[in-house]
């Protein structure tokens, strides 16, 4: 092999390379909100879950990104491991939709799809017209690429030296093809990349340097290399997300070999189902037919192991668990990033990030319940005291792991309605860290109170039980119509909270009037202003929390 074809074809694999990343990326940013629809309308209906994985792998372009994304999703808290399983079943068949793409004879035609996609990747000002030339200029850099692969292989067949190597690859007899799945799973394992290993499969066929079998035999080796990109994602997760990978690797090993004994004759039906020789030689010394044998072969193999195995998904789960036990002590589910090289797509960042805003709300309306029991107590209670300050504590870490989460996020290539998304929920995660603070500071005025030996009037009494309650309950219902994923009406949260204002400031003046005629205390009449302020301004980051999820993004109340 010359100088000049080694660095064709290496030229060539880059090229083809960097067209299925651009090509998966541009179809996430997309396709990236209707991914977070569909991941968050996930049922356990196994079914339903292959349909998931094999509709995002489509998307996506990549079996190893779809299958990340579910270890991530586990090990974050948001899909068990029966739905993981379905989902990662479903991302086999999603992404035979790859051989397809490049067994379609439009090499040539490269060019042309780069010069439509450039212009509008570049001077477009709409986002979706950007991506869509993004989408044309990878596509057109994949035929680029798949071509010069194939012409710096051309000259192999008619090397000797290289013909008799081959000769040891030819998946006539079960060594051979044992040695075949073995190379297949250990380039896959190399590049990371199923799609790209057959790519370059389907390359090499094309010129006529392997046969039908040999490259059918390769295909079987890259569906189980391609299981390490999830077993690598999972190490340092919870055993759930160890689960759901190992569950990828075991399903593919043994759907090859479960496929090992009646390798030929699957071969022989391939050919009989699409017809024609595949390794009919053409004018130009090519093999025309081949390619769309081997994407026949891939999509059958996958889907027939998926009709095999699904009614078995809820064993192959028990022994995934029993192979992976959970740890002694309790583990607790938390949003936690994936290692940096795992390649995550936005959207399921942002569903990831929305999820754990649901449990942050959560835990805010606990420390909120907690401060509403402390306030009306007559004595203090340090039960209740140590509770709010460590629940105030465990949000101080979500707000900032959360925030961390989405700026890594947004490093990635966004549309401007994710950016928007991530920016919101950035806001959303300060504004409800903003309450629990307030919930401390309400209970520090509190310990005050009761350290100076001081009791409210009752009408002051009367006053803060009302205002709080109140306060709460604007708190809930808007919490409420986040977790529904409700339409906001703004109009009324903001006139909601007017309302709220106005009667703090006429429980403040009237607090005010019984100062001047000391029916209070000094002291308890500074604690109690305190304490409705406080509410206040957690009426406002309660509004600001609504505008945030609603995506107004001006300044919002911070009083």
């Amino acid at each position: 092999m010359s100088f000049v074809q080694i660095y064709t074809f290496l030229g060539g694999l880059g090229i083809f390379f960097f067209g299925m990343k651009t090509l998966s990326e541009s179809l996430q940013t997309m396709a990236g909100d209707l991914i977070r629809k569909v991941i968050n309308a996930l049922t356990n209906n196994r079914v339903m879950g292959v349909g998931v994985g094999a509709f995002v792998t489509t998307l996506v372009q990549s079996s190893s990104v779809t299958t990340v994304m579910v270890v991530g999703l586990v090990n974050a808290g948001l899909m068990d491991l029966t739905q993981a399983i379905g989902v990662i079943f479903g991302a086999n068949i999603g992404t035979t939709i790859t051989g397809w793409i490049i067994a379609i004879k439009v090499g040539k035609y490269g060019l042309m799809f780069v010069a439509m996609g450039v212009f509008p990747m570049l001077f477009a000002k709409s986002e979706k017209i950007k991506q869509f030339g993004r989408f044309l200029f990878a596509l057109g850099f994949i035929f680029m690429g798949l071509k010069w692969m194939s012409g710096s292989m051309k000259p192999l067949k008619d090397t000797e030296a290289f013909m008799n190597l081959l000769q040891f690859f030819t998946a006539d007899h079960l060594f051979s093809l044992l040695a075949c799945i073995a190379i297949g799973a250990c380039l896959t394992f190399i590049v990371q990349s199923s799609s790209a290993m057959l790519g370059v499969t389907i390359a090499l066929a094309m010129t006529g340097a392997i046969t039908f079998q040999t490259a059918v035999a390769l295909v079987l080796g890259e569906n189980i290399g391609t299981t390490i990109t999830a077993l690598l994602a999972s190490v340092g997760a919870n055993s759930s997300a160890r689960r759901a990978a190992r569950a990828h690797a075991f399903f593919n090993v043994l759907g090859v070999t479960l496929m090992i004994p009646c390798f030929w004759y699957f071969i022989d039906f391939v050919d009989y189902l699409i017809g024609g020789n595949p390794d009919f030689i053409g004018e130009d010394g090519g093999k025309p037919l081949i390619a769309v044998h081997i994407a026949s072969a891939h999509s059958l193999f996958n889907v027939t192991m998926v009709i095999v195995f699904l009614p078995f998904l809820n064993h192959i789960a028990r022994l995934v668990t029993w192979l992976t036990p959970a740890p002694k002590r309790k583990e607790v589910p938390h949003l936690k990033f994936l290692p940096s090289e795992a390649d995550i797509a936005p959207s399921i960042a942002l569903t990831a990030a929305e999820q754990e805003i649901g449990h942050f709300s959560d835990i805010v309306k606990k420390v909120f319940k907690q401060t509403s029991e402390y306030l009306l107590a007559d004595r203090p209670d340090k039960k209740v005291r140590d509770k709010i300050l460590h629940l105030e504590d465990v949000t101080d870490k979500i707000q900032a792991e959360v925030t961390l989460f989405l700026c890594k996020t947004q490093e990635a290539r966004l549309s401007f309605e994710q950016s928007s998304l991530s920016y919101s929920l950035i806001r959303a995660a300060d504004e409800l860290e903003s309450i629990a603070d307030y919930c401390v500071s309400l209970t520090r005025h509190k310990d005050r109170l009761f350290t100076a030996e001081e009791e409210l009037s009752a009408e002051a009494k009367k006053d803060l039980k009302l205002y709080l309650q109140n306060t709460y309950s604007y708190f809930d219902s808007i919490m409420k119509t986040s977790a529904q994923s409700q339409s906001w009406n703004l109009e009324a949260i903001s006139k909601q909270s007017d309302e709220l204002n106005n009667q703090a400031k006429k429980i403040l003046a009237g607090h005010r009037e019984r100062l001047q005629k000391s029916k209070c205390s000094p002291l308890c009449g500074i604690f109690f202003n305190d304490m409705i302020s406080g509410l206040r301004k957690m009426r406002a980051h309660s509004k600001n929390f609504a505008e945030a999820m609603a995506g107004k993004h001006e300044e919002g109340e911070v009083g």
